[in-house]
């Protein structure tokens, strides 16, 4: 048993994550990461504990049960307690909704839905029993409004959204507050693992341009500080990026003006619906020296929060498979 605060978090070895752990280890918790990659935790554990924390590592797929069970066991066999669960775990598909297919969806599901639901509800008995604890669900502002050419990964958050706002209605009285985090546009550096199809060149150019612009995107680092503190203050919804803020708001009040507004944005997307192996970004050719240039601070994000040593699980799944329920 441990005076310190535990913290479970889900898709730690990179990107957001990654952040988030750190985050947490910094307000002196200690940490149980979780990542379907091995040696992608070995990595982001070794800066971890670097920073005061003691770090568990534990390999899993939070999609099917028995790993998701076995994370929170670990936290409670190692110190006695479980304080935080941060569900971060997730992957994006980029591409037409012409060229998905129904296993898109399914491992979209997968991934953010059941991989949301497990975990978590393997944590509120300990939760409970305790007293109380605090729930991060990370979901999207895909999952409040419809992204265009995201299709898997917005029905996903859709479902997150949904699951983790029915939670906090029933969990508060076991003393269990959810936060569901809607962030915008981050600069993680998750385009590098982010699978594309269609005109994969041209899909990849508009999201990573897209993911790099400061006036779209956030820093990550300030992100995951953000989301930290709603968490730990028990507030039941964290919007993140002045977009994302602004078109969660418009859909409320106007639904079929933003309908309208984002299938206009998406007639400027590629055009091509052809069906074509999905392929990450790493493995897609960059269009020309000025994406380089235009792209610069995703690039430097992928290299800082671990998106080059870890092609498995994070923020986004790049290779490998996807787990089943």
């Amino acid at each position: 048993m441990t005076d310190r605060p535990v913290a479970v978090v889900t898709g730690a070895s990179r990107g957001l994550g990654f952040l988030l752990a750190r985050e947490l280890a910094d307000r002196g918790h200690d940490i149980v990461v979780n990542a379907r990659s091995e040696d992608g935790l070995a990595t982001a554990a070794a800066q971890l504990q670097g920073r005061g924390a003691e770090v568990v590592t534990v390999p899993g797929d939070m999609s099917v049960e028995v790993d998701a069970r076995g994370v929170v066991a670990s936290a409670v066999d190692r110190f006695g307690r479980l304080d935080v669960l941060v569900t971060n775990a997730g992957i994006i598909q980029v591409g037409p909704a012409a060229a998905m297919r129904a296993q898109d969806f399914a491992d979209a599901m997968d991934v953010m839905f059941w991989g949301t639901l497990h975990p978590v509800l393997a944590a509120l008995p300990v939760m409970s029993e305790r007293g109380g604890g605090r729930i991060l669900a990370i979901t999207s502002v895909g999952g409040k409004l419809p992204a265009p050419h995201l299709l898997p990964y917005t029905a996903a958050k859709h479902a997150a959204v949904g699951f983790a706002e029915g939670l906090r209605v029933e969990a508060g009285r076991h003393g269990v507050t959810v936060t569901t985090a809607v962030p915008g546009l981050m600069r993680t550096g998750s385009p590098r693992n982010a699978l594309f199809t269609g005109d994969r060149t041209a899909e990849n150019r508009w999201f990573t341009v897209a993911d790099s612009l400061p006036l779209l995107s956030m820093d990550a680092e300030r992100a995951a500080a953000k989301l930290v503190r709603a968490a730990l203050r028990g507030r039941p919804e964290v919007i993140l990026t002045p977009a994302a803020k602004i078109g969660v708001r418009l859909h409320g009040l106007a639904p079929a003006t933003t309908l309208r507004l984002l299938a206009g944005a998406a007639r400027l997307l590629p055009a091509d619906e052809t069906r074509r192996p999905v392929q990450p970004g790493h493995a897609v050719a960059r269009p020309a020296r000025w994406f380089d240039a235009v792209t610069t601070l995703t690039r430097r994000a992928a290299r800082r929060f671990h998106q080059h040593d870890d092609a498995m699980d994070g923020d986004t799944a790049g290779g490998g498979p996807v787990g089943r329920r």
